[in-house]
């Protein structure tokens, strides 16, 4: 299990509800969050452009608007589509966001969790460069967790769930490859927080 440092984070972690350590590139795909609710949720999604294509900047370019349609005969597929996520996580751990958490990134679609449906009123949306039903670098879950754990400094989060949880049926990420009980042993969260089925006993101590 890695040990996550104890303690407040750093003064200048965050800028309103921009993270200090990720590369900003701004999303036009964002609104305001409703008034009196909390942002209590972390959603963990997979994604990649073309599917199975890393690193070649096209998440980043479709979260921005910018993503050349005619580049690939997959976006074809989804043209015109304006979506966002607050964060993107790349193979090698590189760290972007997208939309100020403070604001309600377009992440989520159709959706219900813990009792309450419009997750994207109340989350924080992490995309990991990845396909559903593959696995993900070691770099990627280091990130996660960190982030995870930053956020919850700002914000009171009580829950984290893959897309797969709040649009069951629709959605299939981060689907099997993702390794729940690592995230798990990572951040040390209580088992509650996280979606049935996922909730693995913590490691043996020495």
């Amino acid at each position: 299990m890695t040990t996550l440092p104890d303690g407040p984070p750093a003064p200048d972690l965050w800028n309103a509800g921009w993270h200090r350590d990720a590369l900003r590139q701004p999303s036009p795909n964002f609104g305001l969050r409703p008034g009196g609710g909390a942002v209590d949720l972390i959603v963990v999604h997979s994604i990649s452009l073309p599917p199975g294509h890393y690193g070649n900047g096209a998440v980043q370019r479709l979260f921005a608007n910018t993503l050349d349609w005619d580049a690939h005969p997959y976006f074809q597929s989804i043209r015109g589509l304006q979506v966002s996520s607050h964060f993107f996580i790349a193979r090698d751990g590189t760290l972007w966001q997208f939309v100020d958490c403070d604001q309600r990134a377009w992440h989520a679609g159709q959706s219900s969790y813990r009792g309450r449906a419009q997750c994207n009123d109340d989350s924080i949306g992490i995309e990991l460069e990845g396909l559903e039903g593959q696995t993900f670098e070691p770099a990627q879950y280091e990130v996660l967790a960190r982030l995870c754990a930053d956020i919850q400094e700002r914000y009171p989060i009580a829950h984290v769930a893959g897309h797969e949880h709040i649009a069951p049926g629709r959605k299939q990420d981060p689907g099997p490859g993702f390794d729940w009980s690592r995230l798990q042993n990572l951040l040390g969260w209580p088992l509650a927080r996280f979606p049935i089925g996922t909730r693995n006993a913590p490691p043996p101590g020495p």
